[in-house]
């Protein structure tokens, strides 16, 4: 005999539009405290709340909020993450420039992420809207999603995408896509990333950091990195570690100009995780001897050298001590092997990122 929480659960599939919506709020708070009621008769709840994501806004806005939750849970997870029909209404409400819950549809794509079967989102195509101004590929248009904000839509900021794409870049496929120049728009992805690793959300810039972090894995595309006319990230990273310390001139004008004469009231990054991920993809990227040569020469250690005096965190310092370990050993001494698999945990081709808050589950 059903439970009164199992009855509730079954009230969300009530012909009754009123009664839906008080039952899927009343279950938002259950669905993180006993996510096993939603998993009876062979999850037949579970179908019934992929099918009310098109209900109406306020309804669906529930019903989304219990899906990303779920998603906890790896039997649903697997179960959302392989049913085609659902995902592609997923992708197809996130670009309705309209759509009041897009960016609690961001966060259930960043949870739906956590499973590997999700890669294959980078294989499907949809029919942009014209105000999109992007191609059939979904990753692209859910990169320039993230870049329009609320431009594009003004119910969103589209934060938790940087998530998503930050899980995406564990597999090797989806960090080569990130470094691709794209017909479309000519553009290399990363770089429409890579200009949020300063911008007011946490979120954001946690996500961005470690997307940056991941697709640096892919060691054959850091000449990219590395070149003003390609990538060009190091700006872009070594800008958010640095705070307004005042330097000796001539490491000053050694410096990339974005570094030279920051204000008086220049900040670093006042979340510790974020500078480690951007200290350790520094570390990545220092695998060639090229790129060792270029941070010398841009004096990148003493930027590191303030990050490790000025941030009291263990981490952050021991990911410090091992880009100074590279950065001004003798390279005559011995010759350097790779040291990519020193940074993270590299298997199957994948890095499985270290940042507790960006790899765990999106709760509402």
């Amino acid at each position: 005999m059903p439970t009164e929480l199992e009855e509730l659960v079954g009230l969300v599939a009530d012909p009754n539009p009123q009664v839906r919506v008080l039952a899927a709020e009343h279950l938002v708070p259950y669905s993180i405290s006993e996510p096993s009621i939603f998993k009876t008769e062979n999850l037949k709840p579970i179908h019934n709340l992929k099918l009310l994501i098109k209900d109406v806004p306020s309804t669906a806005e529930h019903i989304i909020t219990i899906l990303i939750n779920l998603a906890a849970d790896n039997e649903i997870l697997e179960n959302l993450t392989s049913d085609d029909k659902f995902i592609t209404e997923v992708l197809r409400q996130i670009i309705v420039p309209t759509e009041p819950n897009a960016n609690l549809l961001s966060m259930l794509l960043a949870n739906l992420a956590k499973s590997d079967s999700f890669k294959s989102i980078l294989h499907k195509k949809q029919t942009p809207p014209d105000e999109l101004k992007s191609d059939e590929m979904v990753i692209n248009q859910l990169v320039d999603l993230f870049v329009k904000e609320a431009a594009y839509n003004k119910h969103a900021d589209f934060d938790h995408l940087s998530y998503l794409f930050a899980d995406l870049t564990k597999h090797a496929e989806i960090r080569h896509h990130f470094v691709r120049r794209q017909d479309y728009d000519g553009v290399i992805p990363i770089t429409k990333l890579k200009v949020f690793t300063e911008h007011k959300s946490n979120i954001r810039r946690k996500g961005v950091a470690s997307t940056i972090k991941n697709v640096a894995f892919d060691v054959p595309s850091h000449p990219l990195f590395m070149s003003e006319d390609e990538i060009d990230i190091l700006p872009y990273i070594l800008l958010p570690i640095t705070g307004n310390e005042e330097y000796d001139m001539e490491e000053t004008m050694a410096m990339l100009p974005d570094l030279q004469l920051l204000p008086p009231d220049k900040q670093r990054d006042s979340d510790p995780n974020i500078i480690q991920t951007h200290v350790e993809t520094l570390l990545l990227l220092s695998s060639t001897r090229e790129a060792r040569d270029r941070m010398r020469d841009i004096k990148v250690y003493p930027i590191i050298r303030e990050t490790h005096a000025r941030v009291r965190n263990e981490d952050v310092q021991d990911a410090c001590d091992r880009l100074v370990q590279m950065l001004m050993r003798d390279e005559e001494d011995e010759k350097l092997t790779s040291r990519v698999e020193e940074i993270g945990d590299v298997k199957d081709d994948k890095h499985v990122m270290e940042d507790d808050d960006d790899d765990q589950i999106v709760e509402v």
